[in-house]
């Protein structure tokens, strides 16, 4: 504390604290950037936290519980999990699940990098040509499934009367064969998102500087070595994302082999998602379905991880 003269000469008391002016603190412009940031994806992480965050913490504790919605949860700790060891049904259903995720994987990455390769150029009705192949994207997936469950018919469809009229048909039907229906629900897949993969190669295939290829040109490089030795390895970042996302989307399948096959025949093309639905709303195990669901979520990680860590070494910046 100090003393100090008022106006008529009359000793004031002052405070310490009074003398000390307060100055708004400045934030860096990285913090505003992140403040704001923040502000505009609050609403968005608020969404997910609700409809994906707490449900997969609820399906954590299920895991370890034996419940089937009429009586309350009961901790049986470990069970579910030594039950998946044990279960054949399971064991099938990863099989193919892993089958289905690399063969649709590689497939939809091989054939969206060549068609994109080939919408890139310049012929005529090229837009048109486009649109035809993202259509199908667009379009509901149980939607998509129902129509080539008709046109695999083998009563009635038609790309079933031509598969039979090339000997490539069988009497049961293509969806009711051991051997057939699994390749049949794969390309229906691949078929289903290549479009929109497309697209993703459309616009690295764009961002490619055009002196590179003048280059490679001059230095004698042909169309094809310039696709496999300068193409292929510029788009090593949009592979990562087509890859990625691509094993995602096939890794979860359950609606075209809900409504094309709903796992048959003989468990042929049974996936991880089909078990989870039957076990939780079939026998109303939900606890089970939880553990199984858990198992799903360990698989993708490792699939993504496994991916990230090979894409990125070969990661390009240009």
């Amino acid at each position: 504390m100090a003393t100090s003269q008022g106006a008529k000469g009359e000793p004031v008391l002052v405070l310490g604290w009074q003398r000390k002016r307060c100055h708004p603190r400045r934030l860096s412009p990285k913090t505003s950037r992140l403040r704001a940031s923040l502000l505009f994806l609050s609403p968005a992480l608020l969404a997910l936290a609700i409809f994906s965050v707490w449900p997969m913490i609820r399906a954590l504790y299920l895991s370890f519980t034996e419940y089937n919605i009429i009586r309350p949860p009961r901790w049986t700790g470990l069970d579910n999990y030594r039950q998946m060891i044990a279960d054949s049904q399971l064991h099938n259903a990863v099989v193919n699940t892993l089958v289905y995720a690399a063969v649709g994987t590689v497939g939809v990455v091989v054939m969206s990098m060549g068609l994109a390769a080939i919408l890139n150029t310049k012929f005529p009705l090229r837009s048109l040509v486009r649109t035809a192949v993202f259509l199908p994207y667009i379009t509901s997936l149980s939607i998509v499934a129902i129509a080539w469950s008709f046109l695999l018919n083998p009563e009635i469809g038609l790309l079933s009367h031509w598969l039979n009229e090339v000997g490539f048909g069988t009497g049961q039907g293509v969806l009711r064969s051991p051997q057939l229906a699994m390749p049949a629900v794969i390309a229906v897949g691949i078929w289903k998102n290549l479009g929109f993969y497309t697209v993703i190669y459309l616009a690295g295939l764009q961002s490619i500087p055009r002196e590179l290829y003048e280059a490679a040109s001059v230095d004698g490089a042909g169309p094809i070595r310039r696709f496999f030795k300068l193409t292929v390895p510029l788009l090593n970042n949009q592979t990562l994302l087509v890859a990625v996302m691509a094993t995602i989307t096939n890794v979860q399948v359950f609606d075209q082999v809900y409504v094309m096959t709903q796992g048959g025949p003989f468990f042929k093309t049974d996936t991880i998602v089909n078990l989870i639905y039957r076990s939780g709303f079939t026998k109303l195990d939900f606890g089970y379905a939880s553990a199984i669901s858990w198992l799903l979520v360990a698989i993708l990680g490792v699939l993504a991880a496994v991916q990230m860590i090979y894409f990125r070494r070969r990661a390009v910046r240009y």
